[in-house]
């Protein structure tokens, strides 16, 4: 694939005006415009730095505005949809990821003249891959580091999230390890509390993973909740380190670009980004990202695996999007340095999303993580453990 010059990003936008006056406007508004002209924006400045409209596909019109808007532009009884494509020369910013957060989604949320904006997919010059890590695993180190080829990693979340104790937890890690689990990660709520500090908790689950993976041969890949300041998660990163472990998880919403920038910097391990608050960028199909575009900011950033929701998941979102987004995640970003996260699947996933989660996405490439689906099995976890990989077997034989 050609890595384009310039910064690229595509929109899908609702506006009361006409939508080309409206595409002019994002483009001033997040480059060398404002809402007046200034004597300083010269033709030769327009020329060096401003964003440009590439392209505004036109869509349907809306007989009521998506968004609300506080000051009202008449609409003459419609809202305009449109697709509208911008770029911007890369030397505006640099290869500085957190610069180009605040260059394709900044103040463009609050103009007047949209009553929708969604960001639906960005295209990046390659002086972004050489200024950042990237995954340094993704799927082929997560696969060799988890022993498991040919199939997804099957894998749980330990629940009750929070409340056991490390003992309690290291003892029910035992039993999954026992059962032949691949993946077991800790749930987001599960950080650095009274009831089961961090470090506590990692030297009592590596003992009993560790005590497994010299009778097997094989180890167990826990992904550790390290999240948390920047120093406090580089301490984390070193402890589960240190102890033998082979993953951490960080919640990248709440660490932040920056967070997630210097974990990816610091890592030795894989990096599970779990996108826990992504609903308040996503839910509303007028507003916020599309997971095609957000994902490979992260994938950039360090991510190897990505969270990507599930077929018949317990939220709110359609299975067609939790595909588009395995999909997206699994798509080069480069040519010659690819990016590849893995893909997790989870939210109330059981063996019955296993052959329609299959034949949906056609890879194996992906980890698929069942909480309850597994401990609340009613012969027990290794049984949910042993039904799971039973179900993905059938899937791929069947789909061969």
């Amino acid at each position: 694939m050609t890595s384009p010059v310039r910064i690229e990003a595509d929109y899908l936008i609702e506006t009361s005006v006409d939508p080309r006056l409206a595409a002019e406007t994002m483009a001033g508004e997040q480059s060398s415009g404002t809402f007046v002209a200034v004597p300083g924006e010269t033709p030769e400045l327009k020329q060096r730095a401003a964003a440009r409209v590439e392209a505004i596909e036109l869509l349907d019109a809306v007989a009521t505005p998506s968004l609300p808007v506080a000051r009202p532009i008449d609409a003459g009884g419609s809202w305009r949809r449109a697709r509208v494509t911008l770029s911007w020369p890369s030397d505006n910013i640099g290869a500085s990821l957190p610069n180009l957060m605040a260059t394709i989604a900044g103040n463009l949320w609050e103009l007047r003249q949209l009553t929708g904006l969604r960001l639906l997919d960005l295209r990046l010059p390659r002086t972004f891959a050489d200024a950042y890590p990237g995954p340094k695993f993704g799927v082929a180190g997560t696969r060799k580091l988890a022993c498991v080829n040919g199939r997804p990693l099957i894998g749980t979340i330990i629940k009750p999230s929070i409340g056991m104790s490390p003992d309690e937890t290291a003892s029910l890690v035992a039993t999954l390890c026992e059962a032949g689990i691949d993946f077991i990660k800790d749930d987001e709520l599960q950080s650095d509390g009274a009831y089961c500090p961090f470090d506590a908790r990692v030297r009592a689950i590596m003992r009993v993973v560790n005590d497994n993976a010299e009778r097997t041969g094989k180890k167990v890949m826990i992904a550790f909740n390290l999240t948390g300041e920047i120093d406090q998660m580089r301490r984390r990163h070193d402890l589960v380190l240190s102890e033998g472990g082979s993953c951490v998880m960080a919640s990248i919403n709440s660490v932040g670009l920056v967070g997630m920038i210097e974990l990816g910097r610091h890592t030795q391990l894989p990096v599970h980004a779990h996108r826990n608050g992504w609903g308040a960028l996503n839910r509303h199909p007028a507003l916020g990202w599309e997971f095609t575009a957000w994902q490979k900011i992260w994938r950039l950033a360090g991510a190897d695996h990505m969270h990507v929701n599930g077929i018949g998941n317990k939220f709110s979102e359609t299975d067609d999007s939790v595909v588009r987004s395995a999909r997206a995640a699994l798509t080069p970003l480069y040519d010659d340095k690819p990016c590849i996260a893995m893909p997790v699947f989870s939210s109330g996933q059981t063996a019955a999303q296993a052959a329609p989660t299959y034949r949906a996405l056609r890879s194996p490439d992906l980890i698929f993580a069942a909480g309850g689906g597994i401990l609340a099995h009613p012969d027990g976890p290794a049984a949910g453990v042993t039904e799971l990989r039973s179900a993905w077997d059938a899937a791929m034989k069947a789909s061969a």
